[in-house]
Protein backbone atom coordinates (compact mmCIF):
# COMPACT_ATOMS: atom_id res chain seq x y z
CA UNK A 1 0.00 0.00 0.00
CA UNK A 2 1.62 3.54 -1.03
CA UNK A 3 0.76 5.90 1.90
CA UNK A 4 1.65 9.46 0.24
CA UNK A 5 -0.29 8.49 -3.21
CA UNK A 6 -3.71 6.22 -2.51
CA UNK A 7 -7.09 5.91 -4.02
CA UNK A 8 -6.03 9.53 -6.01
CA UNK A 9 -5.43 11.07 -2.59
CA UNK A 10 -2.18 12.26 -1.93
CA UNK A 11 -1.46 11.99 1.71
CA UNK A 12 -5.09 10.88 2.12
CA UNK A 13 -6.26 14.12 1.29
CA UNK A 14 -8.22 14.71 -1.93
CA UNK A 15 -7.03 17.88 -3.99
CA UNK A 16 -8.62 20.23 -6.45
CA UNK A 17 -7.94 23.91 -7.02
CA UNK A 18 -9.54 25.30 -4.17
CA UNK A 19 -7.70 23.27 -1.54
CA UNK A 20 -5.02 24.55 -3.37
CA UNK A 21 -5.61 27.87 -2.59
CA UNK A 22 -5.99 27.02 0.81
CA UNK A 23 -3.29 25.50 1.40
CA UNK A 24 -0.75 28.29 -0.30
CA UNK A 25 -3.14 30.80 2.11
CA UNK A 26 -1.84 28.66 5.07
CA UNK A 27 2.17 28.72 3.41
CA UNK A 28 1.56 32.29 3.20
CA UNK A 29 0.60 33.09 6.06
CA UNK A 30 2.63 31.22 8.06
CA UNK A 31 5.64 31.96 5.81
CA UNK A 32 5.23 36.17 7.46
CA UNK A 33 6.56 35.18 10.89
CA UNK A 34 9.53 33.90 9.52
CA UNK A 35 10.28 37.03 6.92
CA UNK A 36 9.53 38.92 10.71
CA UNK A 37 12.46 36.80 12.43
CA UNK A 38 14.89 37.23 9.87
CA UNK A 39 14.88 40.78 9.49
CA UNK A 40 14.64 41.46 13.62
CA UNK A 41 17.76 39.08 13.25
CA UNK A 42 19.42 40.81 10.29
CA UNK A 43 18.96 44.29 11.88
CA UNK A 44 18.92 43.36 15.42
CA UNK A 45 15.92 44.90 16.67
CA UNK A 46 12.57 44.30 16.51
CA UNK A 47 11.05 45.16 12.62
CA UNK A 48 8.02 44.31 11.01
CA UNK A 49 8.84 44.47 6.68
CA UNK A 50 6.71 45.71 4.66
CA UNK A 51 6.79 41.88 3.19
CA UNK A 52 5.19 40.99 6.39
CA UNK A 53 2.20 43.11 5.37
CA UNK A 54 1.96 41.75 2.04
CA UNK A 55 2.18 37.96 3.46
CA UNK A 56 -0.22 38.07 5.38
CA UNK A 57 -2.55 40.35 2.61
CA UNK A 58 -1.94 37.55 0.30
CA UNK A 59 -2.16 34.47 2.50
CA UNK A 60 -5.68 36.03 4.06
CA UNK A 61 -7.03 36.89 0.95
CA UNK A 62 -6.60 32.98 -0.33
CA UNK A 63 -7.72 31.90 2.98
CA UNK A 64 -10.68 33.71 2.85
CA UNK A 65 -11.38 32.53 -0.67
CA UNK A 66 -11.33 29.11 0.34
CA UNK A 67 -13.55 29.84 3.31
CA UNK A 68 -16.12 31.28 0.94
CA UNK A 69 -15.83 27.88 -1.22
CA UNK A 70 -15.99 26.15 1.88
CA UNK A 71 -19.54 27.97 2.85
CA UNK A 72 -17.29 27.49 6.75
CA UNK A 73 -18.56 31.04 8.65
CA UNK A 74 -15.77 31.03 11.04
CA UNK A 75 -13.10 31.06 8.21
CA UNK A 76 -15.10 33.71 6.40
CA UNK A 77 -15.27 36.03 9.59
CA UNK A 78 -12.12 35.19 10.48
CA UNK A 79 -10.56 36.25 7.46
CA UNK A 80 -13.27 39.08 5.97
CA UNK A 81 -11.40 42.09 7.92
CA UNK A 82 -7.94 41.65 8.23
CA UNK A 83 -6.97 43.33 4.89
CA UNK A 84 -8.36 46.54 6.52
CA UNK A 85 -4.72 46.89 9.07
CA UNK A 86 -2.43 45.05 6.58
CA UNK A 87 -3.19 47.37 3.44
CA UNK A 88 -3.07 50.57 6.19
CA UNK A 89 0.41 49.11 7.42
CA UNK A 90 1.72 49.31 4.13
CA UNK A 91 0.49 53.00 3.13
CA UNK A 92 1.80 54.16 6.73
CA UNK A 93 5.32 52.12 5.56
CA UNK A 94 5.41 53.56 2.02
CA UNK A 95 4.16 57.15 3.82
CA UNK A 96 7.49 56.40 6.26
CA UNK A 97 9.80 55.83 3.23
CA UNK A 98 8.81 58.47 0.85
CA UNK A 99 10.13 61.30 3.83
CA UNK A 100 13.35 59.35 4.16
CA UNK A 101 16.66 61.00 2.99
CA UNK A 102 19.18 58.56 1.40
CA UNK A 103 22.79 60.54 2.44
CA UNK A 104 24.55 60.06 -0.86
CA UNK A 105 27.68 60.15 0.92
CA UNK A 106 27.71 56.71 3.13
CA UNK A 107 24.42 55.32 1.47
CA UNK A 108 22.43 55.48 5.08
CA UNK A 109 18.98 56.40 5.55
CA UNK A 110 17.99 59.51 7.55
CA UNK A 111 14.80 59.82 8.76
CA UNK A 112 12.22 62.52 7.76
CA UNK A 113 13.00 65.89 7.96
CA UNK A 114 16.52 65.25 9.49
CA UNK A 115 19.09 67.55 8.11
CA UNK A 116 22.43 65.84 8.58
CA UNK A 117 23.14 62.03 7.94
CA UNK A 118 23.45 60.78 11.68
CA UNK A 119 25.79 57.91 10.65
CA UNK A 120 28.67 60.51 8.36
CA UNK A 121 27.01 63.70 9.45
CA UNK A 122 27.24 65.22 5.77
CA UNK A 123 24.47 67.53 5.11
CA UNK A 124 21.57 65.94 3.46
CA UNK A 125 19.47 66.86 0.41
CA UNK A 126 20.20 67.65 -3.03
CA UNK A 127 23.41 69.32 -3.59
CA UNK A 128 24.12 72.53 -5.00
CA UNK A 129 25.09 73.32 -8.30
CA UNK A 130 28.67 73.25 -9.00
CA UNK A 131 29.54 71.01 -5.76
CA UNK A 132 30.08 67.50 -5.54
CA UNK A 133 27.99 65.00 -3.58
CA UNK A 134 30.23 63.08 -2.15
CA UNK A 135 32.29 65.31 0.73
CA UNK A 136 35.60 66.75 0.16
CA UNK A 137 38.42 64.15 2.26
CA UNK A 138 39.82 66.25 5.40
CA UNK A 139 42.99 68.02 5.14
CA UNK A 140 45.93 65.47 6.07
Amino acid sequence: MNVIWHDGKFLGIEWHALKVVGWTGNILFTSRFFVQWWATEKLGRVVVPSAFWWLSLAGSGCLLIYGFYQRDSVFIFAYLFTWIPYIRNLVIGQRARRGQTLCRSCGSVGVAGARYCAACGVKLGAPEAGTSSVPASPPA
